[in-house]
């Protein structure tokens, strides 16, 4: 009987232990240094660990590069446990370098994933790009202690600390300070001071708490930034990575962390021990004298390798040159170097040229942390208006729809003007419409890129900071992504005006068959927008241009073909043959009606955008009229006369205009034929 009992005794003792084994695996950890932490930690970029020392180092004083350093070992968490929680306690510091204005600043990173490839430099942490910071599927939480204020993510100052989810703009931020357990009263702190700083992350109970304070100081009280958040929301997956990132872009600055404590027990925190932490490096600004004879030496030496290389560097200076002003030191992130674009497409190489227009070529490019683009060379040669032209160039950069082409930026030489946007990977919608090489676009296709073509343009009328005119809009500048969504791009006659403003009376600009009859003797408006958006819904069906000289007469006009159909009760007929018998019938009616509908002569009839949306998505019945209400129908003979007697004449220059219409071309990415 003894014997069993002693047995039994260490049955459960075993087994207990066992348990607390399992619950302690994978609870926390702590690095006093991490000269031994190589084995553990996921580093990437220009992270690395300094050695001796163990300083683990995120970024240094270069240019353009992103650095970034995980826990290797994923956590996972059940979301039915309420009690899930972590805390973490470490020690960094953002070091200037001198003479610099300093970097961006570094963040702890709570994510899904390691991968952080598309990552951008610069303003980004190196966390997100311009497609991808905002989007829920980034799944990242971050908590930022940055030392730049970038009007982009409405930044409150630029020494702020701020918590973000699946974005840069800071669900909750405060400028850099900590409570004074002694002095009871908060008090400020300068982040990029090259000393070390303590900041704690606890979460538990939903709510995310963020802590900071200098070295040695006991942990304040009360946290600076405080925030009720639920991981499952930001987290399906229920796998976190636990790590830091930082970036450098123009701005740059040297970024470590001392040491890292984590568990996911706040009481089961190991301290950190400071005596072990490693030091910090602090650059100086070299101070050297040379010697009269060894600047005489040197400068010798300069003139012989200039005249030895004096051709290359002619050459070299003539292929990369630039135009740069003063007043474009404040769109500085939106500019690429002539060199970058020069190598991005491997020196405009024939090979890579995705199409030639009125305006110039489109060349497919490669961009480190951009990943694939489209760089249009525009030749011009004006000297007005750039100023403001590259304003609005920006400002169509800033404009955010899934259903618009991205432009990322621009460059200026003599004489050429360079615009770079994101690389549609289908090219343009007319090469499925009207060349024979492409595949023909189902119904359900057409009829989604449709949807998301009046999407764009009703946020370009009403969703902007400014009414946005694209005075353009055909097949042609409608792009198609890898999932055949379209997107619309082409902004080369585009016009920025604010809400309100009457809009004065400009030379008619556009593509014959698009045009709103009114342009040649009124102003533009958003109406002109859908007349232009009506033509494209009938080309997209029937499969041909709103005009073509080729076809006979009576149906050389789409507009007035369609509505000779729909009185002989036949609309089908005018249905793209490739089409075959594969759609909705109802839909096809619908949107022939809704095409007639936006392109009525009388602007005062057609619907705005915004009814466009309810009725292409079925969520409002088209209003009752027929092919013999007033304005259906009816082509301008005007305009019809002008597309084969002067064409020339209303075809935009290629010259960037004045100030008082200073969109009027040039922002143009156009694949194909440029038709």
């Amino acid at each position: 009987m003894a014997a069993q009992g002693l047995h039994l005794f260490f049955l459960i003792f075993f087994n207990h232990l066992i348990f607390l084994l399992s619950q302690q695996e994978g609870a926390g950890f702590i690095y006093n240094d991490f000269s031994q932490a190589q084995a553990d930690l996921h580093l990437d970029g220009a992270a690395k660990i300094l050695l001796p020392g163990g300083l683990l180092q995120l970024t240094n004083a270069s240019t353009q590069q992103m650095g970034h350093a995980f826990f290797k070992k994923p956590f996972e968490f059940d979301p039915s446990d309420k009690k899930f929680s972590f805390s973490t306690h470490f020690v960094c510091a953002l070091v200037p370098k001198p003479g610099a204005d300093g970097g961006h600043g570094i963040a702890f990173v709570v994510s899904s994933s390691v991968d952080f490839t598309q990552a951008d430099p610069t303003q980004y942490l190196g966390l997100f790009n311009i497609s991808t910071n905002g989007s829920p599927s980034s799944q990242l939480l971050a908590i930022e202690l940055d030392t730049v204020q970038s009007a982009e993510f409405d930044d409150i100052d630029k020494n702020h600390v701020g918590i973000d989810i699946n974005s840069l703009n800071s669900v909750e931020s405060a400028s850099a300070s900590y409570f004074s357990n002694t002095k009871g009263k908060k008090q400020s702190i300068k982040l990029l001071s090259g000393e070390p700083l303590q900041v704690w992350v606890d979460y538990g109970g939903s709510l995310l708490n963020v802590t900071v304070a200098p070295l040695r100081i006991q942990k304040p009280y009360h946290p600076l930034l405080s925030r009720s958040i639920n991981l499952t929301e930001i987290f399906p997956d229920r796998r976190l990575f636990f790590g830091f990132s930082a970036a450098t872009g123009s701005l740059i600055s040297y970024q470590y962390i001392l040491g890292w404590s984590f568990s996911r027990s706040r009481v089961m925190l190991q301290s950190l021990d400071f005596s072990k932490l490693p030091q910090i490096p602090h650059p100086r600004a070299k101070k050297e004298q040379a010697s009269p004879l060894l600047v005489v030496l040197l400068l010798l030496l300069l003139l012989i390798m200039l005249v030895a290389l004096g051709g290359i560097y002619l050459y070299r200076r003539k292929k990369y040159a630039e135009v740069r002003e003063a007043w474009e030191k404040e769109y500085g992130p939106h500019r690429f170097s002539y060199k970058s674009l020069y190598k991005a497409t491997k020196g405009f190489d024939r090979d890579g040229r995705l199409g030639k227009g009125g305006f110039g070529e489109v060349y497919r490019g490669n961009l480190p942390h951009v990943g694939a683009i489209a760089v249009k060379r525009v030749c011009h040669d004006a000297k007005q208006g750039m100023k403001q032209f590259v304003a609005e160039v920006v400002t169509m950069g800033s404009l955010k729809h899934r259903n618009l082409v991205p432009l990322l930026g621009y460059c200026r030489r003599k004489g050429e003007l360079l615009l770079v946007s994101e690389y549609m990977s289908n090219g343009s919608l007319d090469q499925y419409l009207f060349h024979r090489k492409k595949p023909a676009l189902s119904w359900p296709q057409r009829f989604a890129v449709l949807k998301d073509i009046a999407s764009a343009l009703h946020y370009l009328h009403t969703g902007a900071n400014q009414v946005v005119l694209h005075r353009d809009i055909k097949a042609s500048n409608v792009m198609l992504d890898s999932d055949f969504n379209g997107r619309l791009g082409d902004f080369g006659m585009a016009r920025f005006e604010d809400y309100g403003d009457s809009l004065p009376a400009t030379a008619a600009v556009g593509t014959m068959g698009y045009m709103a009859p009114e342009l040649t003797t009124m102003r533009t408006s958003t109406r002109t927008d859908v007349y232009a958006f009506g033509a494209f819904m009938l080309e997209v069906i029937c499969g041909r241009r709103p005009l073509d000289p080729k076809i006979p007469a009576e149906k050389r006009h789409l507009i007035k073909w369609v509505c000779d159909c729909w009185r002989k009760d036949s609309l089908v007929d005018a249905v793209d043959t490739r089409l075959g018998l594969e759609y909705s019938e109802e839909e096809i009616d619908m949107v022939l009606k809704l095409g007639l509908l936006c392109t009525n002569i009388v602007a005062e009839s057609r619907p705005s955008m915004e009814h466009v949306v309810q009725y292409i998505n079925q969520n409002l019945p088209l209003p009752d009229f027929s092919p013999d209400s007033p304005g259906i129908g009816v082509s301008s003979p005007v305009l019809l006369e002008t597309a084969f007697t002067s064409r020339s004449s209303l075809e935009p220059s290629a010259s960037p205009p004045s100030p008082h219409n200073s969109m009027f071309v040039t922002h143009t990415i156009t694949y194909g034929d440029g038709r």
